[in-house]
């Protein structure tokens, strides 16, 4: 299985309704579990990076569909563009589970 990890270091001034939406049009995709919310930092590690969200797929494969996905394309810019520096604003892991 692959969680694919995503922290988002969010503008001051962006929309929350947005990104909700976002978040929701996310939830609709094909993937094993969808699961978003604020970053705590209990360790204090990434002050940046305000919220986040994981999702997981059953291989590789998979996620490549999910990545290549016009849908998927249409909600990563714009959740790009609620993050500091778009694109550079966003960190990613994807680790084999």
């Amino acid at each position: 299985m692959i969680r694919h990890i995503v922290m988002l270091h969010l503008r001051p001034d962006h929309d929350a309704g947005e990104l909700s939406q976002i978040m929701d049009g996310l939830a609709a995709l094909p993937m094993i579990a969808f699961h978003h919310g604020p970053n705590r930092d209990m360790e204090g590690k990434t002050p940046n990076h305000a919220y986040g969200f994981t999702c997981d797929f059953k291989d590789l494969e998979a996620l490549a569909t999910y990545a290549a996905d016009p849908v998927h394309q249409g909600l990563g810019a714009r959740l790009c563009a609620q993050c500091v520096g778009g694109g550079a604003g966003i960190m990613v892991m994807d680790l084999e589970v």
